[in-house]
């Protein structure tokens, strides 16, 4: 077996000089479960207990040694090394024991020094070494008896490890297995989307064990161990709760791929926490690296990534019993390029229908083909505000906010290109009207008051009759007046709902044309029009919409006004 009892001389051998002598920990004492469940047990002891995973740290160019005894011959033996953020040189060896310390012999032991002297002369036999930053195994179904040594060594920097060794590899098996195919599938790839595939651990569907997967996905690399992943990852606690059945969750719930730091270092992690060594290191970077654990599908979809990047992609089986994990053969994928977006070509004086996504852009094109001295932009945004910028020949010439209708003069330029970008609102879909020319005079769209509410006078209200009053400008324009007669319960943001200005009055019945009438006044603070809407019922609510047609046939709405009729008169 692992880790047997011996003489006190060996024991203190092999334990630092002036420690308390304790038992070694074995299969055989009822103790063990209860030593290892204590960490403290084995915190910066030199001895490995047989069946449970160590964790320890190495310093740069600091050689480390670990002991373990078998007593009898012909013993199975695994020992596993994991490396975690640097490469590891390690060798294993054996030699026998001391006369003394079989366990047999009868006189007095030799004296501390002696037995010192004995073990440390020899170099022993060796039986594997290995270098590199891969998970490595040592497997016998038939070792020696005698006194094992693991020498470990880190000559690129100060790292984390783990050590598992057992005797009885086959009936422990706490590492889960891979299936015969343990690679990732790369199932579907979108612009900012994922989806990976995995065969099942043959531990969770055979064996009935419960296994839970662990995805890491990050920009750098793959990744050839969790251990190496969660030194990775800064002191946050990026380990995240399994997503509801049937809906997969989405770990980049942020503004972009990176993750804004929270001020929890104090936390400790869902796996083991590092112990803290005198030695002082500079805070790494933060880096662009996550983890989530997803319960025991084998599908998963990875969302809100950016397109046309590349990511690294691993899976770790872990189980959940021992907080053991294997890892998958990671994989790696591009997401697409986002769509070109198509640019349209703008004709001198012809207006253009314009819709936007929400949060979505458009660009457009204006290449006027002859010289000029001046370019105008006139835009109308039918909904909500929209962003627009103006450049020539790749220089920022406008970068605005329009509501409703707006016109820029911009000085022109010979054989000039002008692009434009326009981005629509937060809030929802965008609708707009924009027009380019180089002709000053030609001006589709009408001119409008800073204020286009209609104004309803209460006063004048009567059981068949309402009185509205709006502004004008000093552009004579003709200007149409609607009602329609709308439920009780009509409300604002039901009208708010119907605010498309770009919606002109062809898109009304005939029955709810009230008039229509051109109106103007050469003095700006006179531009006042009233007008009294008859024929209507008692107690009744209307809607009443006024409408600006420009020379070129193009309508403005103004804002819709909900008035009601008396019902007692």
């Amino acid at each position: 077996m692992l880790l047997l009892r011996c003489p006190l001389p060996l024991l203190l051998l092999l334990l630092p000089l002036g420690s308390r002598p304790q038992k070694f920990p074995t299969r055989d004492e009822e103790l063990f479960q209860m030593q290892i469940r204590d960490k403290a047990f084995f915190h910066d002891s030199s001895v490995i207990p047989d069946g449970a995973e160590i964790s320890s740290y190495l310093f740069r160019d600091t050689p480390k040694r670990y002991f373990f005894v078998v007593e009898e011959d012909n013993t199975p033996l695994a020992v596993t090394v994991t490396p975690c953020d640097a490469p590891l040189e390690w060798k294993l060896s054996v030699q026998e024991l001391p006369e003394e310390a079989s366990g047999e012999g009868s006189g007095d032991p030799e004296p501390l020094e002696q037995q010192k002297q004995q073990i440390t002369n020899e170099e022993g036999t060796e039986l594997f070494s290995y270098k590199g930053n891969d998970v490595e195994y040592f497997v016998s179904s038939s070792s020696p008896s005698g006194l094992y040594q693991l020498d470990l060594l880190s000559t690129e920097k100060d790292t984390h490890f783990k050590v598992y060794a057992t005797t009885t590899p086959e009936s422990d098996q706490p590492y889960p297995e891979l299936p015969y195919d343990p690679r990732i599938d790369v199932t579907s790839l979108g612009r900012t989307t994922v989806t990976l595939a995995w065969k099942p651990s043959p531990t969770a569907s055979l064996l009935r064990q419960p296994i839970q997967y662990c995805i890491v996905i990050n920009k750098e690399h793959n990744f050839k161990s969790l251990c190496a992943v969660e030194a990775k990852l800064s002191s946050d606690d990026a380990f995240m709760m399994a997503p509801k059945p049937g809906l997969d969750f989405s770990p980049f719930d942020f503004a972009h791929f990176g993750f804004p730091a929270d001020n929890n270092s104090g936390k400790e992690r869902g796996f083991l926490k590092s112990p803290k060594f005198g030695r002082q290191t500079s805070p790494k970077p933060r880096v662009d690296l996550h983890k989530v654990c997803i319960g025991n599908k084998n599908i998963f979809t990875v969302s809100d990534l950016k397109p046309d990047t590349q990511y690294y992609f691993d899976m770790f089986a872990v189980n959940t019993n021992t907080n053991m994990s294997t890892a998958y053969v990671g994989t790696f994928a591009r997401t697409k390029e986002e769509a070109k977006q198509k640019t349209v070509e703008l004709k001198d004086g012809k207006v253009t229908d314009v819709f936007i996504k929400r949060k979505g852009a458009k660009f457009l094109r204006f290449a006027p083909v002859s010289s000029h001295q001046k370019v105008t932009f006139s835009i109308h945004s039918c909904l909500d505000a929209v962003q627009i910028q103006v450049r020539r020949d790749g220089k920022l010439l406008l970068s605005q906010s329009v509501e409703g209708v707006r016109q820029f003069q911009l000085r022109g330029k010979a054989k000039a290109k002008y692009l434009i970008r326009l981005k629509g609102s937060k809030k929802g879909a965008s609708m707009l009207k924009i027009l380019a020319t180089t002709r000053p005079n030609k001006q589709s769209f009408p001119s409008l008051p800073e204020d286009t509410r209609i104004k309803a006078f209460d006063k004048l209200r009567t059981c068949s009759s309402v009185t509205v009053a709006w502004l004008g400008t000093q552009e004579r324009n003709k200007f149409c007046i609607y009602k329609r007669e709308v439920d009780d319960n009509y409300n604002e943001e039901q009208k708010k709902r119907e605010q498309n200005q770009c919606l002109g009055p062809d898109t009304r019945k005939k029955s709810e044309k009230v008039l229509c009438k051109y109106f103007h006044s050469q003095n700006i603070q006179k531009a006042v029009t009233t007008e009294t809407i008859r024929g209507l019922q008692p107690g009744k609510s209307y809607l009443l919409d006024v409408y600006v047609i420009g020379h070129g046939g193009h309508s403005v709405k103004y804002q819709s006004k909900l008035v009601k009729t008396r019902k007692f008169c």
